[in-house]
């Protein structure tokens, strides 16, 4: 599908500086720019790529000043990065060929309801009593539990496996190889030294808008629900244990591990391979760096780093002092030295 430069402008609120008709089919980076291809500049850092990039158009800053000239048409608007995000969203429902039907062969339970507009794929298997919203997307070869609840226009891709009764709220994504719903590690010490499995009664709850990466795992609760709060946002490979409860509009990088009954507050953010202990309460609007261990409970608006996780400026010191180790080892020694003499 073509764009013009007027057309996208129009769509974003923006102002064409350049060729109104220049067409744009596809998207690039700008560093990696071809034509009919559209880019955007928002980090600065990246400047330099517009003097030469190929790309027919770029979406920039309402004051971007160029330093020489630029081949490309430019769009300006009020923030780059939201705006190439809103276009990239409409660009993909127009072009989305939103599949629609029963394929077969697949399996829907005795008591299950799907609701207008549903798509499910081949080789699908659908439980007892489940209930998929409108517009609801399960891709084949997925595994819908008893009593499960898919709302509105969520997408399952292919491969998920959501246990029984699990609740996945509307808007929501969750990525090929996802499993929600599997028992939590639950086991009672033995005086022999061996284990007895925990029966897992609980469930998962999902709110909506929620995005799940591939090969994600959130295990069901011992006892009432494993929580994922609308908004939030998991990346591949992270592991949410059960009982865990993580608040609204939090972000997890890949290989996140959050240990049992853990509370996640709301608006925070975790960089990638970072370890939650259990039962412990980390507040809102918390961010901590990556590979950085969480020990204990954390206050809102905290930033942590490092193993165990410490407020960001103590681990800024910390490593500063760690790399004169060497230096003051040797000052240190000669020291020693001439006292000895």
């Amino acid at each position: 599908m073509e764009l013009t430069a007027r057309m996208i402008a129009d769509m974003l609120g923006g102002v064409v500086d350049g060729d109104d008709n220049a067409c744009v089919s596809t998207f690039a980076k700008i560093e990696e720019g071809v034509p009919f291809g559209l880019s955007f500049l928002a980090n600065p850092k990246y400047t330099h790529y517009i003097y030469d990039t190929k790309s027919s158009v770029v979406i920039v800053a309402r004051d971007f000043v160029a330093e020489r000239p630029v081949a490309a048409t430019l769009i300006r608007v009020d923030n780059p990065y939201m705006a190439v995000t809103e276009l990239m969203n409409r660009f993909n429902d127009m072009t989305d060929k939103h599949p629609v039907g029963i394929e077969q062969p697949c399996h829907v339970g005795e008591g299950s309801v799907v609701e207008d507009n549903v798509y499910v794929g081949a080789f699908a298997y659908i439980g007892k009593n489940v209930r998929l919203g409108k517009g609801v997307k399960i891709y084949p070869q997925t595994y819908i539990g008893d009593n499960s609840v898919i709302d509105d226009n969520t997408v399952i891709y292919a491969g998920v496996k959501i246990y029984h009764d699990t609740v996945v709220g509307k808007g929501c994504i969750v990525h090929s190889g996802c499993v929600i719903g599997a028992d939590g590690f639950g086991f009672a010490p033995l005086p022999d030294g061996s284990y007895r499995k925990i029966p897992q009664t609980g469930n998962v709850i999902i709110g909506d808008d929620v995005e799940i990466g591939a090969n994600t795992t959130i295990d069901r609760a011992t006892m009432g629900s494993t929580v994922i709060s609308s908004g939030t946002k998991l990346d591949n490979l992270i592991q949410i244990a059960h009982n865990v409860n993580v608040g609204s509009n939090t972000v997890m990088a890949a290989q996140v591990g959050v240990a049992g009954s853990a509370h996640i507050g709301d608006n925070c953010v975790f960089a990638g391979q970072v370890g939650v202990a259990g039962h412990i309460k980390v507040g809102n609007r918390v961010t901590v760096g990556a590979q950085s261990g969480v020990p204990n409970n954390v206050d809102d608006g905290s930033t942590l780093m490092g193993y165990p996780a410490l407020p960001g400026n103590s681990f800024a010191r910390q490593a500063a002092l760690l790399r004169r180790l060497p230096d003051l080892f040797e000052r240190v020694n000669k020291i020693e030295k001439k006292q000895d003499k």
